[in-house]
Formats: structure tokens, C-alpha cells, sequence
């Protein structure tokens, strides 16, 4: 994992944890920028590991890692705070660029748990994003990396209130009643945030 993670950056540095104590110790000292969580670490168990950790630290980009493909594990993966899942069967390629994707801000979603989601519940063909302003493609952009209203309220200058207001719109325009089903949604539909300007 080391070797292929190399890939994202030369100078990428890692940190080891064996539990999600251990996890949340390391993250209270250092600056991480993204956290891989394998769903079957010892103690605690996974989902509860990471709901723990994304409550903690709310900043930090978590991409599961998990020999399950469950199209409802999946979910609450997503549910709980993660901005990806990727099944270990991946290739090293996909892998690389789900993590670039996941570290640019956008959400990663095996195409399996794509298709199941689409048989459950399809995208609304009617789904327009081209509709929401920027401000709400903002917003939503933001809530579907799992942060908190409050958080988004706080990073946009704008009230909490009117993060819910856009939130709305949102969700209108993409068919969908909540947080998990717009990151299907958007996943889906090819949503995500621009790659981040290290000019």
C-alpha cells in the first residue's frame, strides 16, 4: 500500500494505527490530510470507528478500504462520514485515482454500488444541476464531503440558515430527499469539485 500510494505524491508521509484509539491519537498530534480505514480493524467495529473519527475530526478526507463490496455497507460508509469506498479487489490504478479524487474533494463510489443504487432508486433524468447557482453547487458540493451545515455556514461566510435554504434547492434539482442520496447522485451524475489550485 505504501509503494502505491507514492503515486499520489513523492513526499507523502505516513502514519500508522492499529485501532481506532490509536487512530483518533494520531490525528489529535498530526496534520493528516487523508485517512484510509480498513472496516475490519481490530476493537471497534468499522462504521463506528469511522463515525467516531469523522465526529472528531471532521476535516479530514476518510477513504474506506473494505474486502466487502455490500451496496448497504456502502451506504452507511457514506452515511457515517466517509468520502469514498474502495473495495481492496481494486486495481492499484483505480485505487490511486479514487484517492486523487477523494483528496481534490470529490466522493468516491465503486461503479457496483453505482448500479445497485441505480436499480433501488434511479437518478431522475430530470435531475438539472445546470439550474443551481454557483453559490448552491457550493453548498452542495461541501455537504456531500459530509461537513456539517454549521461548518459550511462557518467556511462560507453565510448563515445556517441559508446553507439549508441552498441545501434544498440542491436536492430539488437532483431528485433526491438527503445528504447520502445526493452523493449518489452526484457520483453518478459526474458531480464533483474542481482539482485544488496549488498555484
Amino acid at each position: 500500500m505504501r509503494f502505491l500510494l507514492t503515486d499520489l505524491n513523492d513526499e507523502i508521509k505516513f502514519t500508522d494505527a492499529g485501532n481506532c484509539e490509536e487512530a483518533l491519537g494520531v490525528l489529535e498530534e498530526a496534520s493528516v490530510d487523508l485517512a484510509l480505514l480498513d472496516l475490519n480493524m481490530p476493537g471497534t467495529d468499522g462504521l463506528t470507528a469511522l463515525q467516531k473519527i469523522h465526529e472528531a475530526h471532521p476535516a479530514v478526507q476518510i477513504a474506506v478500504l473494505s474486502g466487502m463490496d455490500d451496496p448497504d455497507i456502502i451506504r452507511d460508509a457514506i452515511e457515517q462520514g466517509a468520502s469514498g469506498f474502495v473495495p481492496k479487489a481494486s486495481s492499484s490504478e483505480v485505487l490511486v485515482a479514487a484517492l486523487r479524487l477523494i483528496l481534490a474533494g470529490g466522493v468516491y463510489l465503486p461503479q457496483a454500488a453505482l448500479n445497485a443504487t441505480s436499480e433501488r432508486a434511479p437518478v431522475d433524468d430530470s435531475a438539472r444541476t445546470d439550474l443551481l447557482s454557483l453559490r448552491q453547487t457550493d453548498v452542495l458540493l461541501k455537504a456531500i464531503q459530509g461537513k456539517p451545515n454549521k461548518v459550511i455556514a462557518r467556511e462560507m461566510d453565510i448563515a445556517e440558515g441559508t446553507v439549508k435554504t441552498h441545501l434544498s434547492a440542491a436536492f430539488k434539482a437532483l431528485g433526491v430527499h438527503n445528504r447520502t442520496e445526493a452523493v449518489f447522485a452526484a457520483a453518478k451524475l459526474g458531480l464533483t469539485p474542481p482539482p485544488p489550485d496549488h498555484s
